[in-house]
């Protein structure tokens, strides 16, 4: 497995994705999934408990890639969206705690 720069590739900003959904159902989740896997600038999807249904990483250009992303997702029919920007990443590893 090779590690990339994500800066050097042109993918500067990272942001946080926040999902609220009001539909709570398989065939709703299954278009969800559809829409998250063919976007290639998010790199997980996680559902939590409590008030956030999704979070979702993603890596991009800029704000106006960050648009287009917003565009292809918000065609899985959202309840709610809501982005945190990253202004600096004071810790980042791939390693797990053994």
């Amino acid at each position: 497995m090779a590690l990339l720069s994500q800066s050097k590739l042109g993918l500067g900003l990272t942001v946080f994705i926040t999902i609220k959904t009001n539909q709570h159902n398989s065939a709703w989740s299954r278009q969800f999934q559809a829409v998250v896997e063919q976007l290639p600038g998010v790199l997980e999807v996680h559902r939590l408990g409590g008030e956030i249904d999704y979070l979702l990483k993603a890596v991009v250009p800029d704000m106006p890639g960050y648009d287009a992303l917003y565009q292809q997702l918000i065609k899985a029919d959202l309840y709610d969206v809501s982005a945190s920007f990253v202004m600096e990443t004071m810790k980042h590893t791939t390693e797990l705690p053994l």
